[in-house]
């Protein structure tokens, strides 16, 4: 970004409220403050200031692809705004001033102040589960800081992390680090082999399936000048095809000499050492 606006400058507006305070484009401003660039800010209204936390955060969620657990971080942001507002709705009713009858009769008043619920509104506010973000909570505040560099290079998932940080929990502070970082490779190894595994999946589907058509196949001359003339096929397309034909022929050859001198041979030659001891 920085050498984008020393190139380019400073295309697109700082995003302020009434008080001038930055609300989107806090790096651009930094950067221009930095290197004494102009720029130009736009000045929005909100109601307060977790207003205009959210629409930044509607705003950055539209510039990038975010993630669960970026997203969670995202919101944690908005919890000091979340939390004074609820306190702001408390004060508004009275508070802990009033008598737990009265607390009671706020629900029912003609203007009830309802309570804030404040992992509900960070989970609404970033459009994920409220049990996701209480994980999310947890991990960002008291898991060890392997695991959250981990779910930050998306290494696993909060649901990954969530057993690990319920694991290593019960140890001592000083070991949970090191737990965390044994669990984590463990992880790893874990998704390496899942991957192998999907890898030699996807080669064998291919393989099948490449047999599978190639056996439907019956390759007279009628059904051959169907073929081209069913396509519509030009001669140049013709003479591709041919190339293209014996290219696969070459390749099927290929596959049963391996098959014959390599798979099967090996076979023969293991069943005759066994025979000879």
């Amino acid at each position: 970004m920085e050498s984008d606006i020393l190139g380019n400058g400073c295309y697109a507006p700082i995003i302020v409220n009434e008080a001038m305070i930055v609300i989107d484009g806090h790096n651009r401003f930094r950067i221009c403050e930095k290197h004494d660039l102009p720029y130009k800010m736009l000045v929005f209204s909100f109601a307060d200031l977790l207003e205009a936390k959210q629409w930044a955060l509607d705003t950055q969620k539209g510039r990038r692809n975010l993630d669960k657990w970026e997203l969670g971080k995202i919101a944690l942001k908005l919890k000091p705004e979340i939390e004074a507002r609820a306190r702001a709705n408390m004060a508004a009713g009275g508070g802990d001033h009033k008598s737990e009858s009265a607390k009671s009769g706020l629900m029912i008043s003609p203007n009830p102040i309802f309570p804030v619920n404040t992992r509900k509104e960070a989970a609404q506010a970033v459009g994920i589960g409220e049990q996701t973000m209480g994980r999310i909570t947890q991990l960002a505040e008291t898991a060890p800081q392997a695991l959250k560099d981990a779910l930050d290079r998306k290494d696993v998932s909060i649901n990954q992390g969530w057993k690990i940080l319920k694991a290593v929990q019960h140890l001592p502070p000083e070991e949970q680090e090191s737990a965390a970082a044994e669990m984590l490779s463990a992880v790893r190894e874990i998704d390496q082999l899942d991957a192998e595994a999907e890898r030699r999946g996807k080669i064998a589907g291919l393989f099948c399936k490449a047999y599978e058509r190639a056996v439907l196949l019956t390759p007279t001359l009628e059904n051959v000048r169907i073929w081209v003339e069913n396509t519509r096929m030009r001669p140049d397309e013709i003479e591709d095809s041919v190339k293209e034909s014996y290219e696969l022929a070459q390749a099927f050859q290929t596959i049963g000499d391996l098959l014959k001198d390599e798979i099967l041979g090996a076979n023969q030659q293991t069943g005759a050492c066994s025979d000879g001891n």
